[in-house]
């Protein structure tokens, strides 16, 4: 065997994508609670978006079965129906998920591109848009979300999440371009703007790729908010879904009256276990991201 083909340490013997993830679950496991966020996570996107798929959806409901409690046929019960809760759990997830991961990536998005744009054109466009994140961050975001989905009445999931990103982005947008205004005199960014690059490249090429950890971090924020946000505005009746959805649960409880019968418990509480788990899951996995991320706590 030659010494060229003797296998030496750091040669690589995966594929970049699975050894990459395979680095993330190690740094993770240095935090055991991050760990269990990030497991918490996973379950509950496979509840979302694959359980579906092999529970099929419950329409109607049994008069001779309603709020039962759990047992062997009904592992959380019957609603005021004699619907199955835990089929109402695993239908639900994937509205509610589902806002809360395009209201994050489009708040993030906006947020991450003016945030840039404006730290680095400055002037007058730097102004207005600074003026404009600190008129929305004044108002108070749940009294506006209320008259903006009162007057246009989103129908669908995509329509909430449009709505609830029109005023996530003004905090983050603010942070951003903090961070742009320091990281753009460095020699790299210099570097570039002397090779006449061109704005696209500077922000998406040299900038936004050294601020990954915060954007990930804060995107998993906007998750927890955009959730907190359509439970709000769902309970309060100012969204007409037709689907599933665990904030749909808790809205037929309350009008209902689910809440004065003591048989009804696991109707009206699952689906705010369900929220509270999943709001846990990701902030234990938020809070060990700055561990994967920083490299004097890596070393350390």
């Amino acid at each position: 065997m030659t010494a060229a083909a003797i296998p030496r340490r750091g040669d690589r013997t995966l594929p970049g994508p699975i050894e990459g993830g395979l680095e993330f679950l190690r740094l993770l496991s240095r935090r055991p609670s991050g760990l269990v966020g990030f497991a918490g996570i996973v379950f509950f996107l496979v509840l979302a978006f694959v359980a579906p798929i092999f529970v099929p959806n419950q329409e109607s409901g049994d008069v001779n079965a309603i709020y039962q409690t759990p047992s062997a046929q009904h592992f959380l019960g019957t609603d005021n129906t004699g619907r199955d809760v835990l089929n109402q759990i695993v239908q639900g997830g994937k509205e509610i998920i589902g806002v809360a991961l395009i209201t994050a990536f489009l708040t993030t998005l906006v947020a991450t591109v003016l945030g840039s744009v404006s730290a680095l054109v400055g002037g007058r466009f730097d102004a207005a848009l600074v003026g404009l994140a600190d008129i929305l961050l004044t108002v108070p975001p749940l009294i506006v979300l209320i008259v903006i989905s009162a007057l246009a009445r989103p129908t669908n999931f995509l329509a909430l999440a449009l709505v609830l990103s029109l005023l996530g982005w003004a905090g983050l947008m603010r942070q951003v371009r903090a961070q742009v205004l320091t990281l753009k005199e460095r020699d790299y960014v210099e570097a570039a703007k002397s090779l006449d690059l061109g704005l696209t490249h500077i922000v998406f090429r040299e900038i936004l790729p050294n601020m990954r950890s915060y954007i990930v971090i804060h995107f998993v924020l906007a998750m927890t908010g955009a959730i907190y946000a359509q439970v709000a505005l769902i309970i309060l009746g100012l969204v007409p879904f037709s689907g599933k959805n665990w904030a749909l649960m808790l809205y037929f409880a309350q009008t209902q009256g689910a809440f004065y019968f003591r048989d009804a418990f696991w109707f009206v509480f699952s689906p705010i276990f369900a929220i509270i788990l999943l709001q846990l899951s990701l902030v234990l996995f938020v809070n060990a991201m700055e561990d994967i991320f920083n490299p004097r706590l890596r070393s350390s």
